[in-house]
């Protein structure tokens, strides 16, 4: 998910967004551990994703 898109989600999207996107990195992470992943580079971009989501929900607090 590209940093535009991200900002022009409403609040209420972001933070669904957020607890969806972290469930999914855990399962993932938890899939990886047992049984290698095809695409672990999957993790990264999930994980940035979130990051992503994140510090635009910290950055709308702030304002």
């Amino acid at each position: 998910m590209k940093q535009a898109e991200i900002k022009e989600l409403s609040l209420a999207d972001l933070q669904e967004k957020l607890g969806v996107l972290n469930k999914n990195y855990n399962d993932l992470k938890m899939a990886h551990t047992i049984t290698p992943l095809e695409n672990p580079l999957q993790l990264r971009s999930l994980r940035r994703t979130v990051a992503r989501i994140a510090t635009e929900l910290t950055k709308r607090e702030l304002q």
